[in-house]
């Protein structure tokens, strides 16, 4: 079918030991029955902004506009994207508290990964047995380890 969208799921979770402190986070991506898996980790960064880097990671992987449907248990994710983002733009990267939205290295770059793609946003319960949010977890925890051999 010449045109036609193609579906893929993402799922995502980002990990962090200490907030701030060394961090992982993965996404699976689920496509015409094949699954492939993302990690990557940062020496020193946030619980949040791991969360974000997984869908940003994820998002940038595509090679052409689809209908993506996103699973995650970051409501700070979800929320920042759904509810939060035309508030921020139109009051110039600020929050409701006329504060610099924090992470806006990274919202921007959500944006941009997003552009192309129809998203629809799911939340997932985290460490409640979902068997990818639990795979994710695994992935972004074992990415740590390998953020905290960085260190040293």
């Amino acid at each position: 079918m010449a045109g036609a969208v193609e579906a893929v799921k993402i799922f995502t979770d980002g990990a962090c030991q200490g907030n701030p402190g060394p961090g992982g986070w993965a996404a699976i991506l689920r496509y015409r029955g094949v699954e492939r898996e993302l990690t990557g980790f940062e020496a020193d960064t946030t619980n949040n902004r791991m969360e974000m880097m997984a869908v940003i990671a994820a998002l940038h992987s595509l090679k052409r506009p689809c209908a993506v449907e996103i699973y995650s248990d970051s409501r700070y994710v979800i929320d920042g994207m759904t509810k939060w983002m035309a508030g921020w733009q139109k009051r110039g990267w600020k929050s409701a508290a006329k504060e610099p939205v924090k992470n806006q290295d990274l919202w921007q770059n959500m944006l941009v990964a997003a552009a192309p793609h129809a998203i629809t946003w799911h939340w997932v319960r985290g460490h409640d047995g979902h068997p990818e949010n639990e795979r994710c977890d695994a992935l972004a925890v074992a990415a740590i380890a390998t953020a905290l051999l960085s260190k040293n």
